[in-house]
């Protein structure tokens, strides 16, 4: 990842590439490993890798404009040789203020979901105000915004998280009561904690443990406050889950870091 005494060192990503790409040099290394070994570094040095880092850092291969979907659509008209694959990545694309029907399609299809020309493109206007507005979107908000839009009403979420409560006191370890509705029943669980929401999560897991259900694991956890934020900032929570080995994020707003993190977990749910 670059990591040096002082200014660092030449990353291994962009030695890989210059000697594959441009010298031709073959090297016993193996670039689908690439990716996994830049997030291990970067999880025990607590050094994030800035985002456009070439081929390891997270936006690298992610398309952004809807013309160059379009065009991945169009038997990859705009591929090159530095193809996500290699470096075991995989495409993504960006859903914002520059988005078209391509970019929502591609995410679409991700979820398995279809869209009627006139519904799309009133997913689409409301996906760009969004982005007008700064927003980020992502893939796993997409059945909200179409629900929104569509004015389908609620939408029909199989597990929710009816009620809880936790608590924080001086020389005691947080703790967290919650209630479950999972398919119409309701599951109720208690648990302590190194936080609150550990403590929140330690309950959760308590009750997908007694019905045996799979959970997905969370990988990473994002939160940010704007720039010159006070104390009555609204905190933005990002959550990256990787259930039967696929990757997803969700993401919540709220003014207390703790609920930002629960509304993302119940996207997840």
């Amino acid at each position: 990842n670059g990591l040096g005494e002082r200014a660092g060192n030449v990353p291994l990503s962009s030695v890989i590439g210059i000697l594959n790409d441009h010298l031709k040099i073959k090297t016993n290394l193996n670039e689908n490993y690439l990716t996994r070994v830049s997030r291990l570094v970067e999880l025990f040095s607590g050094i994030r890798v800035p985002s456009n880092k070439p081929l390891i850092g997270e936006n690298v291969f992610t398309q952004t404009c809807g013309v160059h979907a379009d065009g991945d659509s169009k038997n990859n008209l705009y591929q090159n040789n530095l193809i996500p694959e290699r470096f075991g990545r995989v495409r993504k694309y960006a859903l914002g203020k520059t988005s078209g029907k391509a970019n929502i399609q591609k995410n679409l299809e991700e979820l398995g979901l279809d869209l009627d020309p006139e519904s799309m493109k009133k997913v689409t206007a409301r996906i760009i105000e969004l982005g007008d507005k700064k927003e980020y979107v992502t893939t796993e908000d997409l059945p909200y915004i179409i629900s929104d839009v569509l004015d389908n009403g609620a939408m029909d979420n199989p597990i929710k998280i009816k009620y809880y409560t936790l608590s924080l006191a001086n020389g005691l370890k947080p703790t967290a009561n919650i209630c479950v509705e999972i398919r119409g029943k309701l599951y109720e669980e208690n648990s302590v904690g190194n936080g609150q929401y550990d403590a929140f999560m330690k309950a959760l897991w308590k009750i997908y443990r007694s019905l045996n259900r799979e959970r997905p694991t969370l990988i990473d956890y994002i939160v940010t406050i704007p720039p010159g934020g006070k104390t009555d900032a609204l905190v933005e929570t990002f959550i990256t889950w990787n259930f039967k080995d696929r990757e997803f994020k969700t993401r919540a707003v709220d003014a207390d870091q703790t609920e930002a993190a629960i509304k993302a977990t119940s996207k997840m749910l």
